[in-house]
């Protein structure tokens, strides 16, 4: 049961914006209608063929992968500060995005591509997943898809190592000690915060995932204020997260509250039509929004930041030393700049070599368990 939000000075953030519930509640409600909200459905056709039609009871972490990853594709499209409207004409993009996540097998981020993908990760088609697998098959997924072209970065043991994600995210083209030499030049003279996005044209946008323990069997208070910074940050995606088998997306928070958008409702399933415009209704929640303490959030969660251009990746790497780091003694998770010697070496991932459209994917496990060899030496 949802609760309207109390009177209250405090602040209330949602995915690195701030809003006072005093003189701005209309705009907090707009803020979070906006984000794209998956839930389950019935009445696709069956996952490789002969598998479930709908995803009720197992697919909720899977909706609130979609959702995070959708919220990322906004930024990357029409910018965070975006507003959806009822009745409102949307741009081409808005729908092509849309498009990327209906229940169709052709879709590349669809339940039907994400829960044949999850068997490569050791998931059973019909299994619930926890937040490190969806991010695997997220990072998976994102190399069949031209169209965004997202590098994915998935920190392994609560680390993020600044010098893998630079390689990453700098398309050969561009990443020659030349090019980016001078490029951070230019940035050493503009500042850490100039926009320098006309300098850096190779750089591919960024979704960083990163799966966390905070606790062993509840959260560990320790862990709370720095959780809850990273909410604050202009990168912000939010997390995964919930209770056990019960996913939730994470959008920000209240005080000791936590605000979610909440998959567990199942709605009949929606295509396209023939313009290619989807009746985009029931993908955006209009009801007051859930929150739940935050003690209460099971201690396994994954935090998701999308950084457009390098400018917004060193940015967060600046915001993460000042607020997450400071603490000197139970660290959230680690940014270091070097790659760790005794890790195996850091091989960016590239789309495995498969005749696809990035629609079609992979029809098959049998093809999957091919592909899933050149995968490991990238899995996290």
């Amino acid at each position: 049961m949802q609760k309207e939000f109390p009177e209250t000075d405090e602040p209330v953030w949602i995915l690195g914006r701030q809003h006072h519930l005093n003189t701005d509640k209309s705009k907090l409600l707009l803020d979070i209608s906006a984000r794209l909200w998956f839930t389950y459905r019935r009445k696709f056709s069956p996952i490789g063929g002969t598998g479930p039609s709908s995803d009720a009871g197992w697919g909720c972490m899977l909706r609130c992968g979609q959702m995070m990853l959708a919220q990322a594709l906004i930024c990357r499209h029409l910018g965070r500060d975006w507003q959806w409207e009822k009745h409102k004409k949307q741009p081409e993009e808005y729908h092509r995005i849309l498009r990327c996540f209906l229940d169709r097998k052709d879709c590349c981020y669809s339940i039907h591509q994400m829960a044949q993908m999850g068997v490569g990760e050791g998931k059973s088609i019909g299994e619930w997943f926890g937040p490190n697998t969806v991010a695997q098959v997220l990072k998976k997924l994102a190399l069949f898809d031209e169209w965004n072209s997202l590098a994915v970065y998935v920190s392994m043991d609560n680390t993020v190592v600044i010098e893998d994600i630079k390689k990453m995210c700098w398309s050969p083209a561009q990443s020659s000690s030349v090019a980016h030499s001078s490029a951070h030049l230019h940035r050493s003279a503009l500042g850490p915060n100039k926009n320098t996005a006309g300098l850096c044209p190779g750089w591919k946008p960024l979704l960083l995932i990163i799966p966390l323990r905070l606790g062993i069997n509840h959260i560990n208070p320790v862990y709370i204020d720095a959780f809850k910074e990273c909410f604050k940050m202009p990168q912000s995606l939010g997390a995964l997260g919930g209770k056990p088998n019960n996913a939730y997306y994470f959008i920000g928070f209240l005080g000791n509250e936590l605000i979610y958008l909440d998959p567990h409702t199942t709605q009949s399933f929606v295509d396209s039509e023939e313009n290619g415009t989807v009746d985009d209704k029931s993908f955006h929640c209009q009801q007051a929004p859930h929150r739940m303490k935050i003690m209460n959030l099971d201690p396994s969660v994954a935090l998701g930041f999308f950084c457009k251009e390098e400018c917004d990746f060193d940015n967060w790497c600046s915001l993460v030393q000042k607020e997450i780091l400071k603490q000197q003694s139970l660290r959230m998770f680690e940014l270091v700049q070097k790659h760790p010697p005794h890790w195996p070496p850091f091989i960016p991932p590239s789309k495995p070599e498969v005749t696809t459209t990035g629609a079609e994917l992979i029809e098959s496990t049998d093809k999957l368990f091919e592909l899933e060899e050149e995968f490991e030496i990238l899995s996290v």
